[in-house]
């Protein structure tokens, strides 16, 4: 009789010491995709892709097709983005109304962001309207990027980080 008591208070011990093992001994790995962005931050080698787009007035926007993104790589920073907002003085050329650049003469910081991400700050010396590009980037690859402007209100994006696609040469 005394080993029929004993029965479920050892099975409860082990049932309790073999769960709390099984969650110590897991360890979340690295997935591939967060590799994949890490070594693209990394190298400095990434294109910022629009999604959608969050001006200070004025309505939320889907961005519908591809080509809005910004382009980044160790000597120059490539946008090509719309802007919706106000602008507090008209461009000298209206051909390039939204945020089309290119920068070669850039700082570029990038610092650990939350829960193992980056940001990342891009402060182009060589374009006159734009002030900073600030990018927040998750380790799955989704990203928001905050455009700080001198003559237009700050605008904002939500897309994902990938990977410079390579043009073959004909």
């Amino acid at each position: 009789m005394k080993y029929i008591k004993t029965i479920p208070v050892l099975l409860l011990l082990l049932i309790l010491g073999g769960g709390s093992f099984a969650q110590t001994s897991a360890k979340p790995k690295e997935s591939e995709k967060a590799k994949k962005i890490k070594e693209l931050i990394s190298n400095r080698n990434y294109v910022f892709q629009a999604q959608t787009v969050f001006p200070m007035s004025g309505r939320t926007r889907q961005i519908t097709g591809e080509g809005y993104d910004v382009t980044v790589s160790k000597d120059t920073v490539n946008s090509y983005l719309p802007y919706f907002g106000r602008a507090y003085s008209a461009p000298i050329d209206p051909s390039k109304s939204g945020l089309q650049f290119i920068s070669k003469n850039f700082e570029y910081t990038e610092a650990p962001g939350k829960k193992g991400g980056w940001d990342i700050t891009i402060k182009p010396k060589d374009i006159q309207d734009v002030q900073q590009l600030f990018l927040s980037v998750s380790t799955d690859g989704y990203a928001s990027l905050q455009v700080t402007s001198t003559n237009r209100q700050a605008i904002s994006f939500n897309g994902t980080i990938v990977e410079k696609r390579v043009r073959k040469k004909k």
